[in-house]
Formats: structure tokens, sequence, C-alpha cells
């Protein structure tokens, strides 16, 4: 069975960093594209950043610049560095591969 499990959430200042880890289990990631998701209060689920097997990797444009996604293969995790984290960074993360979703993790940011 496919698992993913993120951490790494929390509450910041605003202008603070956290970075968040999804580690998967029963598979191996490196064949696949892994996708972080955010969603926040009211809000509707949106791809926040995604890696391809390759590396290459893509990012929604209110991220570009202050978010990181990269893989470790080695170890089937994927990380989210997230700096300069804004109020409307508020959101439950969540890592995506293929038709599994992890449970999620809170990142909250103070103004």
């Amino acid at each position: 069975q496919v698992q993913l499990v993120e951490s790494g959430g929390g509450l910041v200042q605003f202008g603070g960093s956290l970075r968040l880890s999804c580690v998967a289990s029963g598979i191996l990631i490196h064949p696949f594209t892994i996708n972080w998701y955010r969603q926040g209060p009211g809000k509707e689920r949106e791809l926040v950043a995604s890696i391809t097997n390759s590396g290459r990797t893509n990012y929604a444009d209110s991220v570009k610049g202050r978010f990181a996604i990269s893989r470790d293969n080695a170890k089937d995790t994927v990380f989210l560095q997230m700096n300069n984290l804004v109020p409307e960074d508020t959101a439950q993360y969540l890592c995506n591969l293929r038709y599994t979703w992890g449970q999620g993790t809170q990142v909250t940011v103070s103004s």
C-alpha cells in the first residue's frame, strides 16, 4: 500500500521559513512526478509546486522565487523549502503522487 506522510508544518511569523517533507512508503518514487498542493481556509485546492522524475520543477506564480521543491530518491522523500512566507501562504499542504495523497501538514503564517 502506497502512503505519503508530510511533516514540517507549523506556526511561523511573516517573512519566516519552513521546510516541508513528504516521505513515501510502499513505492519507489524515482519514476514519478511529485506534487505539492495546498488548500487554504475557504479556498480551492491549488497546485503549488511539482518535480518530475528528471528533476524539472514547476511553480505556481504566487510562490515563484520563494519556494523550492527538491527530491531525494534514495530516501523516497520530497521537500518543499518555503522562504519569505506571508499570511496568504497559510494552508494545509498536501503531497501527491499519481492518485495517492498524504494527510497534509498545516502551515500558519502570522502577520
